[in-house]
């Protein structure tokens, strides 16, 4: 197994920090008033859940995994700082709609009550998990959306959801147990529950849009089977370059 390059993740944590061209929230909305009531709930409860909540792993033994190592801790920072850096963005987008920010909604509390009581491995799993639906809803949203700026946004968070979700590939790679059918059968069971949540959440918001179900499923099929090809990948091709090394013929 190869091990995780933390000053790789760190360079690219802080190089995306420094490059984000703010979407053009002047201009004006053309978006017709029933379709701006139905999608700004949506908007909202993404705010709140992209790091207007608990920016932080609030697992029973989160502190534990986070302390583990200086730059462990660094890299859990910097990419909670992206997190609430969509919390900003999706902020400007409320307000863009003419709504307010929540401070609370069940479906976020109850996310929230879940990942404190599991360990920080499934909690760790759990957002790994919504980084991809959430991929899948922001790619809807912005094929769909007539706004540019909104779509510009959706192209920034996406540029951060694909670093983020790299991020976790290359940590799950870097641990040494390889990921068993069962691992992988559980990993599929989970997301499609996640996404299932996020499109009885979201759906009706972006169903004006145009947006529909099967659309919707098609991205996270095709978040989650790439990201586990890519990880079965990652994991097992260094093994396999050590196997073809060590059989191939020796210099004289």
């Amino acid at each position: 197994m190869k091990s995780l390059n933390s000053a790789r993740w760190i360079a690219h944590f802080l190089a995306n920090r420094a490059n984000r061209p703010e979407p053009q929230w002047d201009l004006p909305v053309r978006l017709q008033p029933h379709i701006v009531t139905r999608l700004l709930p949506s908007i909202q409860q993404f705010q709140l859940g992209d790091g207007g909540g608990p920016a932080s792993l609030i697992a029973r033994d989160a502190a534990r995994y986070r302390d583990s190592s200086e730059e462990t801790r660094t890299l859990v920072n910097l990419w909670f700082e992206e997190e609430r850096e969509h919390s900003r963005l999706l902020g400007q987008a409320v307000r863009r709609l003419g709504g307010d920010s929540i401070q609370s909604h069940w479906s976020f509390s109850a996310f929230c009550a879940c990942r404190r009581i599991i360990g920080v491995r499934a909690e760790l799993q759990i957002l790994l998990l919504t980084e991809l639906v959430s991929t899948a809803y922001y790619r809807v949203l912005r094929k769909h959306v007539d706004d540019q700026p909104l779509k510009q946004m959706c192209s920034l968070i996406l540029r951060d959801e694909a670093g983020h979700v790299a991020f976790h590939r290359d940590r799950l790679a870097a641990q040494p147990r390889p990921k068993s059918p069962l691992w992988i059968l559980q990993f599929w069971v989970f997301g499609y529950a996640a996404a299932t949540m996020l499109w009885i959440n979201h759906g009706p918001c972006l169903y004006p849009l145009g947006a529909r179900d099967s659309e919707y499923y098609h991205e996270v099929r095709l978040q989650i089977s790439r990201f586990v090809r890519r990880l079965l990948g990652s994991a097992f091709a260094p093994a396999m370059s050590a196997r073809l090394t060590s059989r191939a013929p020796q210099p004289v």
